[in-house]
């Protein structure tokens, strides 16, 4: 091993080397080292403040017990002459120092603390009650300067610890006699502090300065430094709303002790009030002087205490309604409304824990008890007044102030997150089980009882009606005057206020109301129309030309000239074509419009655009709130009230509205609403939107059961927007999240449009679009491999002619959904042989008919007929006898569903009450009479008879007879034992109405539409009404257009248009009867009614086929004509015609085979 040079050789002599560190790393450690630096400086910065917070904190208990004690020992001394000095500084300023603190109040301290502050509240009011000067504390008041501040002083400090007294005051301390008799010494005192009178020692030439000093005391308790009011809530808040009967605790005792208890209870509650209401009866509110701190604090704290009219004895609720405390209170709350809601909204944060706050917002119980304090009313008789001197303007203004700011609190509250529940999940829907929050919400809307009584509705209407302005000695807008507008901006915040607050009726008290209040809505609907339609529309009929238009000759030509002269005025124009239109006057009772009318107008483009209002084209973004308003009001009122208003009413008597003012409504509100949808989507105001849609769509409803309204006005709001009918099919499948991966932006508008009215489509169009959804169906199962055709693969099945019902259920009915696929189907004869043909589609169409002819056959059991005039068909009761005839149903739901997603039309009609309930919708009172025609003439009678009902012996049940036995029905519970009175009639009518209507028909019609959705998407039939879905089920009339099925004919085999034989054709079709021709419609197609929209849609087209038949020389010369009967071929809708050469042969021939019905087996 070799050693290196001694040159080379480098020796460490500071031991161990370093171990390198980076730039970064040095700095992390310096950074670090400076942060545990600064967290130890601010540690023992906070450990300081803590022992000095400590030793602060302990020092003062320590004084104070000792000067407490001291204090006791001066109270024993025998032989005091109690002097107001020796008060003021003796007893006073010791006492108000160790009082105050916390550590008195604790649990081992608090005996001796009530029983300090009883002896010294009982030297300080006999003080007051001296006459002597010397010995008055009071005296200090009118003293010298200092004295007067010292007084005023320790007077506050007072007023503090009594209302900090009644904040510890709560039903438990019931229980502690001691801790009753100091509260209500404290509010004794408190009382006295601020009543001058009661000072015993006080000289006249002394007055003024002793109100001086009370008002300074008394301006003190408004403020929030204080904590007046805020110890008022806290006690009131503690009573309970049984308080007021005067029952006690059961921890009482003995009678006497209830008694006492009872009394003192009271004292102390009439204290509270009196003291609160200091402010308002000072000599500065005499003076007229500002009162705005009181006022606030009174508001914030006092009026938003959840139900406080119910929390306070009957006898003091006087000087809570008395004008001079509510006035200030209204005037200021307008005034200082933002600083107010700022300070309310701080009050639910610091409240949030307590179940009034959370349930329902300070703000609505604000409300509600102003609503009690301005009215005396009676909850029995339903009658009321408001309070004596009572500023209607400022009342009204206040109630739309408060009801607007509930409900923006509201809407905030919806578009809170999921979790953050403290307000709207309780609010509006809170679980069934939380019952304490559901008795809150009871309890709010019995506040606002007074506003859903008739005597407060027509005390505000006559206001408005006289125009009277509001006298207020107050700064609040003194020359106002009450306006209609204001009522309804009053009754529609409070309609919307009853939907949200009141989930288990909603808005149904004030509902009843106002719909039913006389001249209401009519008086509305005037204010509505002048704003619509213009100030024309009055005039016209002020001077009663709507009866010198009634003749339709000279009535059109006066309205014609009267349209060309105004043609740039729009209301006149209006007034002027509606008369041209109607052809009629007001007095007309005529109940529905003469067809050739309603013909007319559909293609008419003037109605179109008159139908098209145009103060409605810019919806919610074209009218100003006060109109909003008003709309909204009426559409709530009305869409209500058209739910119990019969068709007598409606079409007869045009109560409450003539025929052409419903058409006015309809158009308007038809405008109105597609705007709503078309233009800026999310704009509008969705509560107005809500309720036009509701009324809207009840006014169609019944238009489409009764017509009132032209075709033209359903369709002039989309005259020029529709758009094509595949993207309207696309926006509205993806409307109900139906059609897979659109998320288009363009969507929501239109889709909306036609999920909601549908009606501004002509029908023909809906139809294409119902056609287009199958198809887009269809499409996407063949993207998924199922088979849509005929072919291999198709779902094959054999039907014995005998037994075809049996045979298709059996075979079909457990596809469900599958059934969409391609069926094929092959017959079996009577004499069971299997029947000649190929099914291309024609077999199914006619096993599908046959099917539904024989099941939905009355003599089969299953549906029967509605009336003898009418065969429309509805679930028969006997039906649910059957073992399964619930499934039958079902069954024949997917019948109907499989020949509507094929395009086969069936030879039936359901009845209207029917549909309604597979559309999903409502049956009403009127369709009865489709039903039971001799029960809807009883029930009509019974609503309007003018006797006492009560001896007709009614009650509220329904006897039904099904397979020989009799079964009662309750329409309510306890229905036997209600007996029908003239209060109760009209709930009995609707209720019998509901149980045949609804009730009765419901599991049958579960059942159906289980089958038909299985193949028909809901989705797809809601653009229909219960009219036009039979349209589209079993085609229009019983007959065909003869010239549209020559216009659509194919001809094969040698026949051409001008050949003899098929000129003889169409002369015999055009002579048969329309019965006749169906006939040879089924004969040929399998069908006996035309497609929707005509023999174009027809597939396979209609084909006459030459079969040639020669006839011998002597058959030819001895006139004979062919032998051979037409036959058809259905796979193809194709006719095979022999060659005929009379017609009197071809038609005897062609009755013979159409008539024959064996199928391929007769040629």
């Amino acid at each position: 091993m070799s050693v290196p040079p001694a040159g080379n050789r480098q020796v460490s002599l500071r031991g161990s080397s370093a171990r390198e560190i980076t730039r970064d790393a040095l700095l992390q450690k310096v950074s670090e080292e400076r942060q545990l630096r600064s967290h130890l400086r601010r540690a023992a910065a906070a450990a300081l403040s803590i022992q000095r917070i400590w030793r602060r904190y302990y020092v003062i208990r320590m004084v104070s017990e000792q000067l407490h004690e001291d204090w006791r020992l001066l109270m024993n001394e025998p032989n005091i002459d109690l002097t107001t000095q020796w008060i003021s500084r003796k007893m006073l300023r010791p006492f108000l120092f160790f009082i105050t603190q916390p550590c008195s109040w604790y649990k081992g301290q608090r005996s001796k603390t009530v029983e300090s502050i009883l002896t010294c509240f009982k030297i300080i009011l006999n003080s007051i009650n001296s006459k002597d000067a010397s010995k008055n504390l009071c005296s200090f008041a009118v003293g010298m300067p200092e004295e007067r501040s010292i007084w005023l002083y320790q007077a506050k400090k007072l007023i503090s610890l009594c209302s900090f007294i009644l904040a510890r005051c709560d039903h438990s301390c019931f229980k502690d006699g001691s801790m009753v008799d100091m509260t209500a010494i404290a509010m004794r005192l408190a009382v006295s502090l601020t009543d001058c009178k009661t000072w015993k020692s006080l000289k006249s030439e002394n007055t003024r300065a002793a109100d001086e000093s009370v008002e300074s005391l008394i301006e003190f308790i408004g403020t929030c430094q204080s904590g007046t009011y805020n110890c008022v809530r806290q006690y009131i808040k503690c009573l309970g709303p049984h308080v007021t009967s005067g029952k006690k605790s059961s921890a009482t005792a003995t009678a006497t002790a209830t008694a006492t208890a009872t009394d003192d209870h009271f004292v102390i509650t009439a204290s509270a009030v009196t003291l609160a209401l200091r402010p308002f009866h000072s000599k500065k509110a005499e003076r007229g002087t500002d009162l705005n701190g009181a006022s606030k604090e009174y508001i914030t704290l006092i009026l938003t205490i959840p139900y406080l009219c119910k929390r306070m004895p009957p006898l003091l609720l006087p000087a809570l309604k008395h004008i001079s405390v509510l006035q200030p209170c209204l005037n200021i709350l307008l005034i200082s409304k933002d600083k107010i809601f700022e300070d309310i909204i701080k009050l639910e944060q610091s409240e949030v824990s307590a179940v009034g706050a959370t349930v329902i917002p300070c703000s609505g119980w604000a409300l509600g008890n102003i609503v009690n304090l301005a009215t005396n009313h009676d909850d029995l008789s339903n009658s009321g007044c408001f309070i004596e001197g009572l500023d209607f303007c400022l009342y009204v203004d206040v109630i739309n102030c408060i009801s607007q700011n509930l409900l923006e609190s509201f809407e905030k509250s919806k578009g809170m997150s999921v979790g953050n529940t403290a307000f709207h999940a309780e609010t509006s829907i809170a679980e069934e089980g939380d019952t304490n929050g559901s008795s809150m919400r009871t309890l709010f809307m019995d506040l606002l009882k007074p506003i859903y009584q008739q005597w407060h509705l027509r005390k505000l209407l006559t206001l408005a009606k006289e125009d009277v302005s509001c006298s207020r000695g107050t700064n609040y807008d003194p020359i106002r005057s009450l306006k209609l507008s204001d009522v309804v901006c009053f009754y529609y915040h409070l309609l919307r206020i009853f939907s949200s607050f009141n989930p288990s009726i909603g808005a149904l008290p004030i509902l009843n109301m106002l719909a039913f209040s006389p001249g209401f809505l009519v008086d509305l609907w005037g204010a509505l129309e002048i704003s619509i339609f213009g100030q024309a529309i009055q005039n016209l009929q002020e001077t009663g030309h709507d009866k010198q238009l009634a003749t339709s000759s000279s009535g059109e030509q006066v309205s014609s000239t009267r349209q060309r002269r105004n043609a740039k005025d729009t209301a006149t124009k209006w007034a002027n074509v509606l008369q041209k239109i109607t052809g009629k006057s007001n007095d007309s009772e005529e109940g529905t419009m003469p067809d050739n009318i309603l013909i007319s107008q559909q293609s008419n483009d003037d109605a179109l655009t008159l139908w098209d209002i145009e103060a409605m084209r810019h919806a919610s973004e074209g009218i100003g709130k006060d109109l909003m308003c008003m709309m909204y009001l009426f559409c709530a009122i009305y869409g209500h009230l058209l739910l119990v208003l019969d068709d007598i009413e409606f079409y007869e008597k045009q109560v409450p509205f003539t025929l052409e003012q419903q058409r006015k409504i309809a158009s308007a509100l038809n405008t109105f609403v597609y705007n709503s949808f078309v233009q800026n989507g999310g704009s509008y105001s969705k509560p107005l939107l809500d309720v036009s849609v509701r009324c809207l769509n009840l006014l169609y409803e019944r238009d489409s059961r009764h017509k009132f309204c032209p075709i033209s006005l359903w369709l002039a709001p989309a005259r020029k927007g529709r758009i094509p009918i595949a993207a309207a099919a696309r926006a509205h499948e993806a409307a109900f999240g139906n059609f897979p991966g659109n998320n288009s932006s363009g969507i929501p508008t239109r889709s909306s449009v036609l999920t909601t009215l549908p009606h501004v489509y002509p029908f023909e169009e809906r139809v294409q679009m119902f056609r287009e959804f199958i198809e887009s169906d269809k499409a996407s199962r063949r993207v998924t491999g199922e088979i849509s055709g005929p072919g291999p693969g198709s779902i094959a099945i054999v039907i014995r002619r005998g037994h075809i019902i049996e045979d298709g259920y059996r075979q079909l009915n457990c596809l469900r959904s599958k059934l969409k696929s391609c069926i094929h189907v092959s017959f079996v004869s009577e004499c069971g042989l299997p029947e000649a043909g190929l099914d291309y589609g024609g077999l199914s169409k006619e096993f599908l008919t046959d099917l539904s002819k024989t099941a939905f056959s009355p003599e089969y059991g299953l549906f029967s007929q509605t009336s003898a005039s009418d065969t429309s068909l509805i679930p028969s009761n006997s039906a649910r006898l059957l073992d399964n005839g619930i499934d039958m149903i079902e069954f024949l739901g997917r019948v109907v569903g499989k020949a509507l997603y094929e395009g086969i039309l069936l030879d039936y009609t359901f009845s209207p009450v029917f549909v309604q309930k597979l559309l999903g919708r409502y049956n009403f009172l009127d369709e009865l009479s489709t039903l039971d025609p001799e029960l809807y003439r009883n029930l009509m009678q019974l609503k309007h008879y003018d006797g006492d009902v009560e001896d007709l012996c009614l009650d509220f049940t329904v006897t039904e007879e099904l397979g020989g036995k009799r079964i009662i029905h309750e329409l309510r519970p306890g229905g036997k034992s209600t007996s029908v009175t003239n209060d109760n009639k009209l709930h009995y009518v609707h209720a019998m109405a509901d149980f045949k209507l609804n009730r009765q028909i419901l599991p049958f019609a579960n059942a159906f539409y289980r089958g038909l959705s299985d193949l028909i998407s809901p989705s797809w039939l809601s653009l229909f009404n219960a009219n036009e879905f039979n349209q589209l089920l079993s085609g229009g009339l019983q007959d065909f257009d003869v010239d549209d099925l020559r216009n659509n004919t194919k001809y094969t085999g040698g026949y051409t248009v001008s050949s003899r034989t098929v000129k003889l054709f169409w002369e015999v079709i055009k002579g048969l009867k329309p019965t006749e021709r169906c006939l040879l419609l089924k004969f040929v197609t399998s069908c006996s009614r035309a497609p929707l929209l005509g023999f174009k849609y027809l597939q396979p087209s209609f084909t006459i086929h030459k079969v040639p038949c020669d006839v011998t020389l002597w058959a030819s010369i001895g006139g004979q004509d062919v032998d051979r009967l037409p036959s058809a071929s259905t796979c193809y809708n194709t006719l095979k015609l022999p060659t005929y050469k009379r017609s009197s042969t071809l038609r005897s021939k062609l009755l013979y085979a159409i008539s024959s019905n064996t199928g391929f087996e007769l040629s």
